[in-house]
């Protein structure tokens, strides 16, 4: 940049900058005057008008009201994702009570989120907390998204902030007047503000109209239903808690406890502890200098008594807890003291609102019709102060860490009362409840009356009504029935299928049945194993009718549902069953499956190799289980009456005592059950048909009892977390239906404490220390027992464990190993967490290994959207709030023209349409692209890229894409986050690749290959569609490609080509295991689709495209080869062409999944290569862990998608020194372009010698030359099939008897000989 033009620039700046300063001047003038006069009020709106020019906050000088408003008026735009600037009321003077709502989505009211306030200058000369406030809430705007910790906070709670609720004394107090004597203290009516609400001893005397701060305080609190509060003062320094007075109103001394005084105390130690004046308890204020606190704390009423406050109100009748912070010995101290005051005041602030996250939370929501209850009771027994729900049913009452009962009460409904409530030290135990409503009729009136219930009424759970063996349809029914009727707390499902094609249901029953909550343990229970055993089956279906039927009335029943997910499979072995015989005693017809195979030997064993062919039943339930965290479960037998534990054999295959490294654990969960069977612990089992056999306390070690190589339990403990025990219920295998009452009322304490176990031991999270990121599959080892678990995907961890202090360490690859230790108690769970700190990075989180760039505030801030997408609930949130309406049916060509042209009409700012090329023919192969800049080129953006209709007879993606486009387009503007997806990502989509061959096909055919080509016969060159594709996977730049097709449920990573390793195939297999893991189904494994033979388990939904179907020349590996992109190619469904009806689900199924590609795709790596004068390098290349190559294009710019863990990245230039960084990528989290998963790595290349360079560029030309020359036949892709003969019967299996090209395999590899393509399609 020349001079004079920077010199030009400068004096424009200042000119524009003098000119902005003084409208703001006047403006500011004007105000003033509009104020003063009283002639006209501000307006009290949502989105407000900057009033005052930006400023940096310089922290030494005091805002007046015009000040106040101005300032909190431009953070409100500045920052309008996360703030909303309202006004609750108007002072005496017509001044506005300003509140600052800072949260994520401020204008939105939605539960799960706690309350918070800050009130500050409720006496107008108090003045540090009006700017300490002002402080607080710039900071919060402007960390958010940058600090973890601040980020955190605004998403997770409702924050509001009033700087001054006494507008009008502030406006009449002096600076320096430390004492008050000045005036200001009282609102302009001369009332004291503190002094005017309702007292819960002398009630109030206060006019209204003399108190319209006050009033307006009060209506506020009772809207809002606060959580925490805090109510900011000056005077001296400490923090005050309830109560503020006493019935004596004796003047000083007289401590007035509260129901919550522990508690109180505590919030007050948290505020004061983080004070380093205030924690000293000695204030040294020079009109009191002999005035102490201990600890920096007093009760209110001991300090003085002060009838009327605020605190005791918020207390009494809002919900909240309030304490009353006073800050400073000088009321009004000079401005310069302010920096000083806030900094002291910080931290207290931040760990102050924190608190709100403590205790317990939950919903009360009614029975019948899950709808939520507002106004219910929260009773803490002990604890005489309720607290009620909000309109949401929510609720959130702090209590200190420890056990509580905890009771849900409303008139007209039957109180619930949950026990043995732990609470622990960090976040809130969330505690449900479903009431269900009394109704009884009044005695010959014919009338219905409800009776209230304001206590816990003695409660009977309902017991089962009904016994009987039921078959495989009534089962099935059953099942079904209890499925439709409690919806709320069930899911029905299948895992597999039976040899004879029986369904092996599962139903899962919980408070959120159909996700794993972070933090909540996963529960079996499986029988029928051996299809003769039958009384495992019924027990566990009643099990089920007296879960769902006492839910919400019953408190254990209650509390097991809502804190434990309960899977429970009646039958493992439907088609054993079905010839099995009643009043079989000890027989074995039935046992086995229809293979004749004994499920219970059938698992892969540890000791003994085992030969017999997996039954389909294993198998689904092997799979079934690597797909969950199981903590706990029991698998259920008959033929005697024991509890049997791990080992099931041992070396030696003898009968002995084979104890595994938990033997501790197992007895004791043994026992567990055992002891609430009131036969079975007693150890004489079935002394008619075994005289001789005794298992003391009912329990016995497997190998101990006989030797069973290939049994489900010994598999679930080595090969999953889980920690499995084979009870046997009963002597007689298969008992009369009469006798089934008997088990029930012998089994049902025991089968309900069984599921208490798992409840016990450790649990807790494994996260990063640097975010707070849960890190999945994370090792927890216990010193002395070789038996570990991991984490689940959010980083929860159970490990159950006999009561004693254990040494716990958890290691992750990429991180430093942390170690503690831990007391387990027999009948609590102890949570113990843990944060690890990464390797290779500084104290701040940085990589060692170069320079880290900076990031803009807005590139922070969508870093942080990226994170929250990717985390918890981001992306399932994001898909209930894009809903459209959309109508759904197959288009033919075109109509999918027009629809494509109408993107471009309706939505011009955002899309452009354009032609890639022609088919054969003369169809236009359409792409659109979606961004904020279509059409140009925006190096810096990742690029991705949809494509769909490959096949002709699979047009189910082209639907799923135009509807995933609209979506896209018509949430611009109107959604944040799509607005910002798109803003910052540059999206193609090619709906259709082969419209020919979909002009030709025909809807609900299955499996029918006849229009996968185009309308051409097999030619030598490639087609003109696949020339188009061709055409654009070489323009450069794209970071990530999908594919839909159909006729499989699955995710393929590449290569389709038959190779021996796949470079970078970590990262591949990731990217398509992030689209299965958002499909409903598809990340079980479990495709189903009988009618192609894709059957069995894929692990996760995802595979290796060339296990699936290898064959040459796919566009997938050209996309590798050629265009330096990963393509994942997703199978949505087994029907290749299904009823248009079906579109809708399909596209519920894939919305998420299509979304989580959005995500992805700005994660892993991306960069700009440049030499030392800061000059960008085009055509660099960028080599990730020394295999997978890009190239920088315009700009210097790179991208490239990483799997989660630590990569080597080395930058390669013609004429340049090679250089090498190493970097961190992350799973879920976007925090700093820089660091983290998006980690920018700028590499500054320095010459090397010029004649290194001549020696490379010559034989590059050399290489080049002689490449040409081998070459010369091909043309980028050559055709598929050199010898037509040779692929008949190929052709007339794939494509019944159509001689078209087959587009999937026109993309030929440049480095596969004619050879190698002949060979790889007879495979």
């Amino acid at each position: 940049m020349g001079t004079g033009r920077y010199v030009n620039m400068v004096h424009t700046w200042e000119h524009l900058s003098t000119m902005l300063k003084l409208r703001v001047s006047l403006f500011a003038f004007l105000l003033g005057l509009v104020v003063s006069a009283g002639d006209a009020k501000l307006l009290r709106t949502r989105r407000l008008t900057p009033t005052a020019e930006e400023t940096v906050e310089t922290y030494d000088k005091y805002y007046n009201y015009v000040d106040l408003t101005g300032r909190l008026q431009s953070l409100a735009q500045k920052y309008p994702h996360i703030a909303n600037l309202s006004s609750i009321g108007q002072s005496v003077e017509g001044r506005e009570l300003w509140v600052m709502r800072i949260t994520k989505d401020p204008e939105i009211d939605s539960p799960g989120k706690p309350k918070f306030k800050y009130v500050g200058n409720m006496h107008g000369d108090e003045t540090v907390s009006r700017q300490v406030l002002v402080y607080l809430v710039e900071y919060l705007l402007v960390k958010y998204g940058e600090e973890p910790r601040i980020t955190e906070l605004v998403n997770t709670t409702d924050i509001y902030i009033m700087p001054s609720m006494n507008p009008d004394g502030f406006e009449k107090s002096i600076e320096g007047d430390c004492s008050g004597d000045s005036g200001g203290r009282n609102n302009a009516k001369n009332m004291d503000l503190n002094r005017s609400f309702p007292d819960q001893y002398d009630g109030t005397t206060v006019p209204p109209d003399n108190i319209p701060e006050v009033m307006a305080v009060i209506r506020w609190i009772q809207e809002k239903k606060f959580v925490l509060s805090g109510n900011l003062h000056g005077g001296t320094v400490v923090a005050s808690y309830p109560f503020d007075d006493s019935a004596s109103h004796q003047r000083q001394g007289h401590y007035s406890q509260s129901e919550d005084d522990a508690l109180f105390r505590h919030l007050a130690l948290v505020y004061s502890q983080h004070h380093s004046v205030m924690r000293t308890g000695m204030p040294n204020c020079a009109d009191a200098m002999e005035e102490t606190f201990k600890d920096g704390i007093t009760n209110g009423a001991q300090w003085y008594d002060v009838p009327g406050g605020m605190q005791d109100y918020n207390y009494l009748h809002g919900n909240c807890l309030e304490i009353t912070m006073e800050l400073s010995c000088c009321k009004y101290p000079p401005a310069t003291e302010l920096l000083k005051e806030w900094n002291l005041n910080r931290e207290s602030l931040l760990a102050y609102m924190e608190e709100v996250h403590k205790g317990v939370r939950g919903y009360v929501k009614e029975a019948v019709s899950g709808a939520a209850l507002a106004n219910i009771s929260i009773v803490v027994a002990g604890i005489r102060h309720n607290l009620t729900t909000g309109k949401y049913g929510d609720y959130y009452r702090l209590l200190l860490p420890g056990t509580y009962n905890i009771t849900a009460v409303a008139p007209g409904y039957t109180s619930v009362t949950i026990h043995n409530v732990q609470v622990m030290e960090d976040k809130a135990k969330e505690v449900n409840f479903t009431l269900a409503p009394v109704v009884s009729e009044a005695s010959g009136s014919g009338m219905t009356r409800v009776a209230p219930s304001l206590l816990p009424p003695e409660h009977q759970p309902i017991q089962p009504q009904e016994f009987r063996h039921h078959n495989y349809a009534d089962m099935e029914l059953f099942l079904r029935k209890y499925s439709s009727e409690f919806h709320s707390i069930t899911q029905l499902h299948s895992i597999g299928s039976s040899v004879e094609k029986r369904e092996l249901y599962v139903m899962v029953i919980s408070d959120n049945p159909t996700v794993h909550e972070h933090g909540e343990p996963e529960f079996k229970y499986v029988a029928n194993m051996h299809g003769n055993e039958v009384v495992g089956r019924e027990l566990l279906l009643n099990l089920i009718e007296y879960l769902c039927r006492n839910y919400g009335t019953d408190p254990e029943v209650t509390y097991l549902v809502n804190n434990t997910r309960i899977h429970i499979m009646p039958s493992m072995n439907p088609d054993g069953y079905e010839v099995a015989v009643e009043g079989d005693v000890k027989g074995y017809k039935g046992r086995n499956n229809s293979n004749n195979f004994d499920l219970n030997r059938n698992f892969p064993d540890q000791f003994t190799p085992i030969t017999d062919p997996r039954q389909p039943e294993t198998a689904a339930v092997m799979r079934w289980l690597k797909s969950i965290p199981f903590v706990l479960s029991a698998n259920l037998h008959g033929g005697s009456l024991v509890v049997n534990y791990p080992f099931d054999d041992d070396k030696e295959g003898i009968s002995q005592y084979s104890p595994s490294p938990d033997d501790k654990v197992f007895q004791q969960l043994s026992r567990a059950y055992s002891q609430e069977n009131p036969l079975m612990h007693n150890g004489h089992p079935c002394e008619d048909l075994y005289p001789d056999e005794y298992f003391e306390d009912g329990i016995t070690n497997g190998a101990n009892w006989y030797n069973v190589a290939g049994g489900m339990q010994d598999w679930n403990y080595l090969n999953t977390n889980c920690f499995e025990v084979t009870i046997e219920l009963g002597c007689v295998k298969y008992p009369p239906a009469k006798e089934l009452p008997k088990y029930w009322e012998q089994n049902r304490r025991a089968l309900l404490q069984f599921i208490h176990q798992v409840h016990t031991g450790i649990k807790g999270t494994v996260s990063d220390s640097s975010d707070g990121t849960g890190i999945p599959n994370a090792t927890i080892s216990v010193a002395e027992i070789d038996h570990n678990v991991t984490t689940a995907r959010t980083g929860d961890y159970w490990r159950l464990l006999a009561p004693s202090t254990y040494s716990i360490t958890a290691s992750a690859h990429g991180y430093m190993p942390v170690r503690t230790y831990a007391t387990v108690s027999k009948d609590r769970v102890e949570v113990v967490d843990f944060r690890l700190t990464r390797l290779h990075s500084d104290s701040k989180g940085q990589s060692q290994n170069g320079p880290v760039p900076t990031q803009n505030p807005s590139e922070k801030e969508f870093q942080s959207l990226i994170k929250n997408l990717s985390l918890g609930r981001g992306l399932e949130q994001l898909v209930k709030s894009t809903a459209t309406e959309g109508i759904f049916h197959y288009r033919r060509y075109n109509e999918l023209s027009g629809v494509l042209r109408s993107f471009s009409l309706n939505f011009p700012k955002i899309t452009s349409v354009r032609s890639l090329g022609q088919s054969v023919e003369f169809r236009t192969i359409w792409a659109l692209e979606i961004s904020n800049k279509p059409g140009e080129a925006e190096p810096s953006k990742p690029k991705i890229r949809f494509v769909a209709g490959i096949h002709g007879n699979a047009p189910v993606g082209t639907e799923l894409l135009l509807e995933f486009a609209a979506l896209l387009c018509i949430n611009y503007g109107k959604h944040p986050a799509i607005t910002r997806l798109i803003n910052e990502t540059r999206i193609v989509i090619v709906p259709s690749v082969n419209p020919d061959g979909r002009e030709q096909a025909v809807e609900k055919q299955y499996l029918d290959t006849d229009f996968f080509g185009n309308a051409s016969q097999r030619v030598v060159e490639a087609q003109p569609e696949t020339r188009a594709m061709m055409d654009l996977i070489q323009d450069k730049g794209y970071t990530l490609s999908v594919a839909l097709d159909g006729g499989a449920l699955v995710a393929t990573y590449p290569y389709d080509k038959p190779v021996q390793s796949v470079e970078n195939e970590g990262t591949l297999k990731y990217l398509a295991s992030v689209y299965a893991n958002n499909h409903p189904k598809m990340h079980l494994g479990d495709t189903g689709c009988s009618n192609n033979g894709q059957m069995g388990n894929i692990p996760d939904g995802v595979m290796r495209a060339a296990e699936r179907q290898s064959h040459m020349g796919s566009m997938k590996d050209f996309s590798m080869d050629f265009g330096h992109c990963p393509e994942i190619t997703v199978y949505t469904g087994c029907c290749l062409f299904p009823p248009a009806e079906q579109l809708a689900t399909l596209w519920a199924e894939n919305k998420k999944a299509l979304l989580s590609m959005l995500v992805e795709v700005h994660k892993g790596v991306r960069g700009v290569v440049r030499d030392k004068s800061g000059k960008p390098i085009v055509g660099a290349i960028i080599v990730l862990n020394g295999g997978v190559r890009v190239f920088t294009t315009e700009g210097g710019y790179f991208h490239a998608l990483l799997a989660p863990g630590n990569h080597n990245i080395e930058a390669v230039a013609d004429g340049y020194q090679q250089q090498r960084r190493e970097v961190h990528s992350h799973r879920d989290l976007c925090v700093c372009i820089c660091v983290d998963v998006l980690s920018c790595v700028f590499l500054s290349l320095p010459p090397a010698a010029a004649s290194m360079t001549a020696l490379v560029v010559t034989a590059c030309i050399i290489w080049c030359v002689c490449a040409a020359k081998s070459n010369r036949q091909k043309d980028g892709f050559h055709r598929l099939r050199q010898h037509r003969d040779d692929y008949d019967d190929e052709i007339r299996l794939t494509s019944m008897g159509s001689k078209k090209s087959l587009l999937a395999h026109e993309f030929q590899d440049e480095s596969e000989s004619d050879e190698e393509t002949l060979y790889a399609n007879k495979i």
